[in-house]
């Protein structure tokens, strides 16, 4: 128990660069791309959150499996119009980053007398599919060490705004989803 709640403190801290890039940052001048990046990141972030909460999530897992269906939709045909532009946004990551969150929501026990119908993976009795779990998290683990190494080239120069706080942000988040996966599996 103390593990997951230090999980999920540490996931929920991940949510303040998200919102202060969001708040802060000119987005006419970065980018449409940008924004949608920040804001799936928000959102994947929130739902991490909710998974790894010992009490569960404030949202049932359907909603949170309709948001993320959603999410996955919007990002998938963001990354598909992107993908001849010189400045992809990570439109790709973030909605494989969805998909496999939705994977996971999936997975988890739905209604139980111990947690109601919120999400909480706490509680997972039942595994994941070992192939996709291991591919879904190799990948992960190394976008994590990619993003970990891009961000220690980048201490002290940042070429666009909130670029070092994108970063470090996507590498935690690609830590914890791969271990996530593993946990599940």
């Amino acid at each position: 128990m103390p593990l997951a709640w230090s999980f999920t403190v540490l996931c929920a801290l991940l949510a303040l660069p998200c919102v202060l890039r969001l708040v802060r940052l000119d987005y006419v001048r970065l980018g449409p791309g940008v924004r949608a990046g920040d804001l799936a990141e928000l959102l994947l972030v929130i739902a991490m959150v909710a998974m790894l909460s010992p009490v569960g999530g404030p949202i049932p897992a359907a909603g949170w499996q309709a948001v993320l269906g959603l999410t996955v939709g919007w990002l998938g045909v963001s990354w598909w119009r992107e993908r001849r532009s010189c400045q992809p946004s990570g439109c790709g990551h973030h909605a494989l980053s969805a998909l496999a969150m939705l994977y996971m929501v999936s997975a988890m026990p739905q209604h139980g007398a111990a947690h109601g119908p919120w999400l909480t993976m706490s509680t997972m009795d039942t595994g994941l599919a070992w192939p996709a779990a291991a591919v879904l998290a190799a990948y992960f683990a190394a976008d994590a060490l990619r993003a970990g190494a891009q961000a220690m080239r980048l201490r002290g120069t940042e070429p666009l705004p909130g670029h070092a706080s994108r970063t470090w942000c996507r590498a935690a988040m690609g830590a914890g989803m791969g271990y996530l996966l593993l946990a599940a599996a």
